[in-house]
């Protein structure tokens, strides 16, 4: 793909429109990058491109910009419909997401991972996994450093894994990974998609441009999951918690693999990472690790070590026997479903944040057996009251201070209290990760 000279506009200026426009501008581009912020509000480094002979247009999108364009790259905060990029697409203009301008360049081959939940713990697990037997490996994507930043270099890995988006797939052609990984699909993105059936339809295009050289590891418990398999061109490899599968990864307290006339068993006794979900997660990685040959031997050691992520169920501290566990990554109804399910009663849960736009009703059962407190803040509390507040005693709270220290008085020892907010963070946090640093924080302060 030719880019010298060629007047390219990067719509979005974060982390992943910063690395694109500086790819760009390294191939000889001319680099325009548009961001709805105002010039205020942006970080240094973006500011910096200016420096560097990029425009830059702030405060807004505008329509002759994007029209005057040869190229338009949209990064993943960006939707498609604005209006100015259908006025683009429309004239012709090619528009594409940054994974699909860095796949164009990548050398190395590919495991993409997406889903609803648990593809950010997969993606780092695959990462020890590959590690552990002694292969070079980039992680990165939706997650750490994106994908357009590796290509930008030496690409000396053996593998790239990668996180993948929903909004990132949106804007794909011929992205293809060597192998596709969809864990779930659940309710999310709802304030961005027009129905939950949108949103399936933008995760299963990770499979869109695979051949049957190809392979598609496949959660064999979700219906809607099983529901693309005939559309898939690649070999599939499912995995299931809830039933033998007579070619696949099952569980039957351990991993039993039968791949490719092996029948193997994967020892998880002792893994660090609690809970079916993530039991779910270890299936998948292991199938990912038997496609590319790692031994059993080696993917049990890393599988059974790997201690998971910061702000996923993170086992903060116990005060005077009340435990505390910082779920801030749950930012949609399906997480906080898994969360809830891997901890035993009695339970205090902390919920709320910017509503997203899906049924919280799925709590419901779990609610009224595990949940003996339902403590609430942020802009989706009164929302959440309405559909759960009738399942078990809720509380009302205008800071996440106050849900702490409620959550606190209210609790005794052996109970769970679990921060699992199954909504985003930006009505009141800069991030989710933001968010849970300002809960552990805030339970560190309870013991003074």
């Amino acid at each position: 793909m030719e880019l010298r000279g060629k007047n390219i506009v990067v719509v979005g200026m974060a982390r992943t429109g910063i690395a694109t426009a500086r790819f760009l501008l390294d191939r000889g581009a001319r680099v325009t990058v548009s961001e709805a912020k105002p010039a205020a509000q942006l970080p240094a480094e973006a500011l910096a491109l200016a420096q560097q002979g990029v425009l830059l247009e702030t405060g807004g999108h505008r329509m002759e910009t994007l029209r005057g364009a040869g190229l338009i790259v949209v990064s993943p905060g960006v939707p498609l419909d604005i209006a100015p990029l259908r006025a683009a697409d429309k004239s012709g203009i090619e528009i594409i997401s940054e994974i699909e301008l860095a796949y164009r360049f990548l050398q190395t081959p590919l495991i993409a991972v997406t889903g609803t939940n648990g593809k950010t713990t997969t993606t780092s697990l695959l990462g020890e996994l590959f590690q552990h037997a002694g292969k070079k490996v980039f992680v990165g994507g939706n997650i750490g450093t994106p994908l357009i930043a590796y290509v930008s270099g030496t690409q000396d890995r053996d593998f790239v894994i990668a996180e993948i988006s929903s909004f990132q797939l949106e804007g794909i052609k011929v992205f293809r990974p060597f192998i596709s990984v969809l864990l779930n699909i659940t309710e999310d993105h709802l304030d961005r998609y027009q129905s939950f059936a949108e949103y399936g339809d933008a995760k299963g295009r990770i499979f869109l441009n695979q051949t049957g050289e190809d392979f598609a590891v496949l959660n064999y418990d979700d219906p809607q999951v099983r529901a693309l398999d005939p559309a898939i061109r690649a070999q599939k490899v499912f995995f299931s918690t809830r039933q033998p599968l007579p070619d696949g990864i099952s569980y039957n307290g351990a991993l039993h693999v039968r791949l490719r006339g092996e029948d193997e068993h994967i020892t998880i006794a002792g893994a660090l990472l609690a809970g079916i979900h993530n039991v779910e997660n270890m299936m998948a990685a292991a199938a990912v690790g038997f496609v590319c040959g790692l031994s059993l031997q080696s993917m049990q050691q890393a599988l059974v070590r790997f201690s998971g992520l910061k702000h996923r169920m993170e086992l903060v501290d116990e005060i005077s026997g009340i435990t505390f566990y910082n779920d801030s990554k749950a930012t949609n109804v399906g997480a906080v479903v898994k969360s809830l399910e891997s901890l035993p009663a009695p339970i205090v849960l902390i919920a709320g944040g910017k509503d997203k736009g899906g049924s919280y009703a799925p709590l419901q059962s779990l609610l009224r057996q595990k949940v003996k407190l339902l403590v609430l803040l942020g802009e989706a509390r009164e929302r959440m009251r309405a559909e759960l507040g009738g399942e078990v005693e809720t509380v009302m709270t205008a800071s996440l201070d106050e849900a702490v220290r409620t959550a606190f008085s209210r609790s005794e020892a052996g109970d769970m209290v679990l921060f699992s907010p199954a909504c985003s963070s930006f009505d009141m946090f800069t991030s989710y990760e933001h968010r849970g640093a300002c809960f552990k924080e805030l339970v560190s302060a309870l013991k003074q």
